[in-house]
């Protein structure tokens, strides 16, 4: 399983681990809201999921792609859903897609996608295994 295409359903893919709310100070100047806000919601809702396989800590190693589809507007609820691609000895593949609905026309519309990689970690830093279920 891979990322998804950008245009080829309309409908969301995996589970809503982080729905926020896009405000004032995290906008360009031209009153968009910046891509690396929306990175690091992103990096979060990939954490959630990450560390719930995981079974604790985790920390994110790499981001392998990104698609930027349309900008952001302030006070729109942004969506990020989380879904498990992949599972190493000590990574973990997970594709993020944000989605917004706008306050006023209540339009949903897919935004960006990404694939993240996560790898469990002890509590000395040190990288271990994912335990299998």
């Amino acid at each position: 399983m891979s990322m998804h295409g950008l245009d080829d359903d309309p409908t969301p893919h995996g589970t809503l681990t982080l729905q926020t709310l896009s405000m004032p100070a995290d906008t360009n100047p031209y009153g968009d809201i910046f891509g690396g806000w929306l990175m690091s919601q992103m990096d979060i809702a990939g954490a959630i999921l990450a560390q719930d396989i995981a079974r604790g800590r985790v920390i994110t190693v790499a981001v392998s792609s990104m698609s930027f589809l349309r900008p952001v507007p302030v006070g729109a609820t942004v969506s990020c859903y989380a879904e498990q691609i992949a599972v190493g000895r000590s990574s973990i593949r997970v594709v993020i897609e944000v989605w917004i609905k706008e306050t006023l026309s209540r339009e949903i519309a897919k935004v960006t996608e990404g694939e993240f990689v996560y790898v469990a970690i002890d509590d000395n830093g040190r990288t271990r295994a994912v335990p299998r279920t």
